[in-house]
């Protein structure tokens, strides 16, 4: 038996020992949340709750498997028999098991981002949309309105006309294209990213008897980061919590920061209220920030009216006082920052524990110049994902087609990367395939077959790849190979598709060795169907660490904030801390804008452990090309002078900052 008071403070225990009901747990920043949730998982497994009667549901796979290895660190448990994931794997493995239900095959794919921007292309023709005759969205801005409308259960008209006001005379092509797009998906036996949660919420409200197999099933649903989640998953988490009412959910109301992206900040505020009988606990011990930083963070929130009350309380001795900085202009705040920065460094502060923030990315190019001119190495959270490059989509649209030959994205990206066939040859081609594939129901003639016999109709220089294509698909549609995914990539490497990396990319090695390090990934994977669905939903989900990873460990970190949340650092630099920039001017035009942003500074404070700046101009450029004065940000006026030092700047260029 684990010594749970020994390891735990009183308030995380009483959290991890609460009997079972309605649970809201509001976990402050630094609060040692993950350890409460891992500790309540060994809780209850220990007190008899088999671990496949357990449900945790996180943002991340990565936190999932984090949590139940430090579990079975703690005692032996198969974490691997836990329901455990993010919101979209678990819909995935439970529709799997019952998309006939809902009338799709189980072996449905799962399009990820580009592959539905590919369909939607297709279906604006196809909706009678002539894009040459007016400005109209093109297919990425269409897929964020359909995605925001489906994640927070709103019309396409009501999310244009509240995000994308300027396309409301298109109102009526864009849902014409909507159910074409729907159509589409259907036809190719597919469902894309939101179609996940969707279905799943259809499966449970439209099957009574399979709702109540997974309301028995799951003991105990356990729910991380609760505030940042969006309508349809609150819904989720109520139908599958309706019979047993046996939910804990953990989360911070002020780190709520992502209604731009569907979060709905009413799910954790409201959680009492669609849960009366909900008992809630507060975990306020900081283990991050020395007090001074604690102190002024809780000043920082406290003007929220929509909040549930809380008070950090530090663990650590004391520390310097957080640093108010008035600049000149943004170029002095970029030579203030870089001095600093190389200033911590001599003091024995390593480049990789000191970490930038500001409210938009643009906000740090005049920084970027600077360090770049002093040689200071940083690394940017922004860049395109491993799993979303070329020539991993590539790849999985191999094995996509191997798997399910109706899968019409796949086929039309594969003949696409051969010489002289673009879109318009492609759809033909998909055209005259598809009767040969229909003629058998679900048992269509191999695919391979049907490859040959189109033969003839790709033009002339294609016909000798062509040929490699057929014969590549031939050998991977072999079910037999479907249990060694890992096989299959080396196999794809082997039949052409290395030499098509060297002809088409000027870094073919090392994309070579993305695919052979993809290819033991895949190891993992019992079959080749669970491979591409973890791939699907790791292309789509937001890591913890997006973006381009430092090489260099001695690496300064330039992040948003929003890209911040779950980070922390020795020393935090906030940016740019002026009114319209820091509040936004767009977002305070939302109702609950203000207290969003405020939410958002808070955020950015409670970043630090050590140290922190306050870093804001006095003067910017104007749209004259002149200087205009700007205001601090509206939020350092709620912190009291007493919380801060307020340091005068050498001016770097020449300039006298104004104290």
């Amino acid at each position: 038996m684990l010594d749970y008071a020994k390891e735990l403070n009183p308030q995380q225990l009483a959290a991890v020992q609460a009997d079972p009901g309605p649970i809201l747990v509001i976990a402050g920043a630094g609060s040692g949340k993950t350890r409460t949730l891992t500790y309540r998982v060994a809780w209850l497994v220990e007190n008899g709750l088999p671990p496949d009667r357990l449900l945790l549901l996180t943002f991340t796979n990565k936190a999932a498997r984090e949590m139940l290895d430090r579990v079975a660190s703690l005692f032996p448990l198969d974490g691997g028999r836990v329901w455990g994931g993010t919101f979209h794997s678990v819909a995935n493995r439970i529709l799997r098991r019952h998309a006939r239900a809902l009338d799709y095959r189980p072996n449905y794919a799962i399009l990820d981002r580009e592959d539905s921007k590919d369909l939607l292309g297709v279906c604006i023709p196809e909706a009678g949309v002539d894009i040459k005759e007016r400005r109209f969205p093109k297919p990425d801005v269409i897929l964020e309105a359909l995605s925001l409308a489906a994640n927070t259960d709103r019309t396409v008209e009501e999310i244009v006309a509240a995000q994308f006001p300027w396309f409301e005379e298109v109102v009526p092509d864009l849902v014409r294209i909507a159910k074409l797009y729907a159509e589409r998906k259907r036809q190719a036996n597919a469902m894309d990213y939101d179609d996940l949660l969707l279905n799943l919420r259809n499966l449970l409200e439209d099957h009574p008897e399979i709702a109540e197999l997974y309301q028995r099933q799951f003991l105990a649903i356990l729910v991380d980061e609760f505030q940042d989640t969006n309508r349809l998953q609150s819904d989720l988490v109520d139908l599958l919590a309706a019979r047993r009412r046996h939910v804990m959910v953990v989360g911070d109301d002020a780190q709520s920061i992502y209604s731009w992206r569907g979060a709905n900040f009413r799910n954790i505020m409201e959680f009492p209220k669609r849960y009366p009988d909900a008992r809630i606990f507060k975990i306020e011990q900081n283990y991050r920030s020395t007090p001074q930083i604690l102190t002024l963070a809780n000043h920082a929130i406290r003007a929220n009216t929509q909040q549930f009350h809380k008070e950090l309380q530090p663990t650590r001795k004391d520390g310097p006082p957080p640093q108010l900085v008035p600049v000149y202009n943004s170029s002095e705040q970029a030579a203030f920052v870089a001095g600093q920065l190389l200033e911590l460094r001599d003091q024995g502060v390593e480049l990789r524990e000191m970490a930038v923030l500001y409210r938009s990315h643009f906000h740090s190019m005049e920084l970027q110049m600077e360090l770049t001119r002093r040689n200071i190495p940083f690394t940017i959270t922004s860049g395109l994902r491993f799993f979303e490059q070329a020539h991993i989509k590539d790849l999985a649209a191999h094995l996509k087609l191997a798997v399910n030959p109706r899968d019409e994205l796949a086929f039309k990206r594969l003949v696409r990367m051969l010489p002289k066939i673009g879109v318009a040859t492609a759809s033909k081609l998909w055209a005259k395939l598809l009767p040969i594939r229909s003629t058998g129901g679900d048992d269509p003639p191999p695919l391979a077959l049907g490859l040959r016999e189109l033969a003839s109709s790709v033009p002339k220089i294609a016909q000798k790849p062509w040929q490699q294509f057929s014969e590549t698909m031939a050998h991977l549609s072999d079910s037999a190979l479907f249990a060694d995914p890992a096989r299959m990539i080396r196999m794809v490497l082997d039949s052409g598709y290395e030499d098509y990396l060297k002809a088409s990319f000027d870094n073919y090695l090392a994309r070579r060795d993305d695919l052979t390090q993809l290819a033991g990934y895949a190891t993992r994977f019992k079959d080749v169907a669970a491979f591409l669905s973890d791939l699907a939903l790791l292309s789509n989900v937001e890591s913890e660490d997006a973006g381009v990873q430092p090489r260099d460990n001695e690496s300064v970190r330039l992040s948003t904030v929003h890209q911040a949340k779950g980070q922390e650092f020795a020393a935090v630099f906030v940016i740019t801390l002026n009114d319209g920039a820091f509040p936004n001017t767009r977002a305070l035009e939302a109702p609950e804008g203000e207290e969003e942003e405020r939410r958002l500074f808070y955020v950015a404070v409670t970043r630090a452990r050590d140290e922190l700046y306050l870093c804001f101009p006095q003067i910017r450029l104007g749209n004259s090309g002149g200087d205009a004065f700007q205001k601090p940000s509206r939020f350092l006026s709620e912190i009291p002078a007493t919380l801060y030092e307020k340091v005068a700047v050498e001016p770097a260029y020449g300039r006298f900052a104004d104290d």
